[in-house]
């Protein structure tokens, strides 16, 4: 596989090169809600992304050794996707952003969206390891 190229040696923009744009982040937050995920249950998330660029997306994410790729344990034409450790590192970002859409767009999210943001804000330290080792809210 090809190196990856960055922009630039600055820190934030090198991370934004590796996982950046918004499906990366809706893939991780998927991965960080539901633990596994095939690529039909990326597909047929509200957020409608196309099946080439999810592919593009997941290949992108494997291959910088954000997730892994592995065959259904009963479908060997089905795979399975799930965070690395270098995945799950993300979890205090991906916290960050959901207080954020908590805080400025209360009126619009989910109330399941809310019930974790309400989570975060009462215990932030147990709600990220929680979901750093791969624990599934409810």
């Amino acid at each position: 596989m090809e190196e990856k190229k960055f922009r630039s040696h600055c820190s934030i923009s090198s991370s934004l090169d590796l996982f950046g744009d918004k499906w990366s982040l809706l893939i991780v937050r998927d991965l960080l809600y539901h633990k596994q995920r095939t690529f039909k249950d990326f597909s047929q998330s509200t957020e409608k992304i196309s099946s080439a660029r999810l592919s593009d997306r997941l290949t992108k994410l494997e291959h910088v050794g954000i997730l892994t790729k592995k065959n259904h344990p009963t479908n060997k034409k089905v795979f399975l996707y799930e965070l690395t450790q270098k995945g799950r590192d993300l979890t205090p970002i991906i916290a960050e952003f959901i207080l954020w859409g908590y805080r400025y767009l209360k009126d619009h999210i989910s109330e399941s969206s809310k019930a974790i943001a309400e989570e975060l804000i009462q215990n932030k330290t147990v709600v990220i390891e929680k979901f750093q080792k791969g624990v599934i809210l409810k």
